[in-house]
């Protein structure tokens, strides 16, 4: 039995301990020790301490000679199962680990360093069973939540790794976490409002920010614009150039490029050579399948940055900086093909620009464009700016947008553009001709 004097003396030498006060630790517990060499706590701590030092072979001997006093203490297998994994006796760790988990199983570092160490083994399917344990004690504790992301992002469930991912994300300390990459992890889980609060607090701090003040919007539903700003899509793209086509084509299955493609292959005679406008170019990534249809190509975005990848494609006869609306506006009849490839998903309100388009066109021209859906059923006014901070669209507004602004569908078809947290992002592609004002009335044909 322990005195107190025993106690107080073991209290001070853990104290020392836990502060990192190795050598007076050590003195400390030796000096327990020699009054009472029973003391067994002192000698799994020593023990442990001296496996902190370099010394494991003796450390671990003390700690296994504790450990035979009390075999039922599920707190020193533990122990015993970190200072073997250290050691690089990971088949000893799993044990001790496993007997920590029996003796103990409401604790979740236990389960947590089980998983651990069965993920070092090649067991997986034991790993994630000792990582969900961990989860269910505590769904908040940030180790375990890596962890098995990590686990399943290894074998291949990205959608599952993504998510855990973003709840450990959101957890605290968030300090020195960006707002953004906050906000973003916050929509992944389906958290609206906390990802509006994440853009209020960018905004109280860059009260300018056009990126965050167009997110909130998105977030929040309140305050949203009828298309993008100029500001924030010169803003964005300008700091995604250097690494665009990487993040979109490999990151995102980005397959705008090759939509189109099949679409003109479909739709256009062999041979064609039109002027050809790709509206909203970006980084040029259309080039290639438009190049084979083009008498001339240009090219019209935003931003500065990313029509300097477009030029160095070297595809292109001419390239404009200018908010695609306002380009239009200034021309008639000046191509025979507008392309918009991922492009209207900066439009909400779209009567505008397809207006703009059909006179830039005059009649006969054609328009191809994808354009990501609305959930049915999403009401007025046809279109939502949705918490990626792109719009979608719903069939009868797109119909009636293409309707009224004298267009003829040739051709819609359901597509998916891209993926987005692992998940297909379903849209539709369209080809249509423009015809003369005072048409009357057309339908789609799919």
């Amino acid at each position: 039995m322990t005195g107190p004097d025993e106690f107080a003396n073991l209290q001070q030498a853990l104290a020392l301990h836990g502060r990192g006060a190795l050598e007076q630790a050590e003195s400390a517990y030796r000096a327990i020790l020699d009054g009472n060499p029973e003391q067994h706590e002192a000698m799994h701590c020593l023990g442990v301490l001296l496996h902190q030092k370099g010394d494991s072979r003796d450390g671990l001997a003390l700690i296994l000679l504790a450990l035979r006093s009390q075999p039922s203490d599920a707190s020193r297998h533990n122990d015993l199962g970190n200072v073997l994994a250290q050691m690089g006796d990971l088949a000893g760790a799993s044990s001790a680990f496993r007997r920590a988990t029996e003796l103990g199983p409401g604790q979740v570092t236990h389960w947590n360093n089980l998983g651990s160490m069965l993920q070092k083994l090649a067991d997986p399917h034991g790993a994630e069973s000792a990582f969900r344990n961990a989860l269910a004690i505590d769904p908040q504790f940030v180790p375990a939540l890596t962890n098995l992301a990590v686990l399943l992002a290894q074998a291949g469930r990205d959608e599952e790794s993504s998510l855990l991912h973003c709840r450990a994300f959101v957890l605290p300390p968030l300090e020195g976490k960006p707002h953004q990459m906050l906000a973003i992890a916050h929509y992944r889980l389906g958290q609206a409002e906390q990802a509006a609060q994440c853009y209020r607090a960018w905004l109280a701090e860059e009260p300018d920010n056009a990126i965050a003040r167009h997110h909130l919007a998105a977030s929040s539903g309140q305050d949203v614009p009828a298309r993008a700003s100029n500001r924030y899509l010169s803003t964005l793209f300008d700091s995604m150039a250097e690494e665009f086509d990487h993040k979109l084509v490999v990151g995102l299955s980005y397959q705008g490029p090759a939509i189109i493609g099949a679409l003109l292959q479909q739709c256009l005679a062999p041979g064609a050579k039109l002027r050809i406008l790709d509206g909203g170019c970006g980084t040029g990534l259309c080039a290639p399948v438009l190049a084979p249809f083009a008498r001339r190509l240009t090219g019209v975005d935003l931003s500065e940055a990313m029509l300097g990848k477009a030029r160095a494609r070297a595809a292109y006869d001419e390239l404009i900086c200018m908010e695609l609306t306002a380009f239009l506006q200034g021309g008639e009849s000046a191509y025979d093909l507008i392309v918009m490839a991922d492009t209207l998903i900066y439009f909400g309100e779209l009567k505008p620009v397809l207006t703009a388009a059909a006179r830039c066109l005059g009649p006969g021209g054609m328009i191809a464009f994808t354009c990501e859906l609305a959930p049915v059923g999403a009401g007025e006014p046809g279109y939502l700016l949705k918490p990626s901070g792109r719009y979608s669209h719903d069939h009868d507004y797109l119909a009636r947008c293409l309707d009224e602004a004298d267009f003829q569908v040739l051709r819609s078809d359901s597509v998916v553009v891209r993926t987005e947290f692992c998940r297909p992002e379903h849209a539709v592609a369209v080809f249509a001709v423009a015809m003369a004002p005072g048409n009357g009335h057309r339908r789609s044909h799919s």
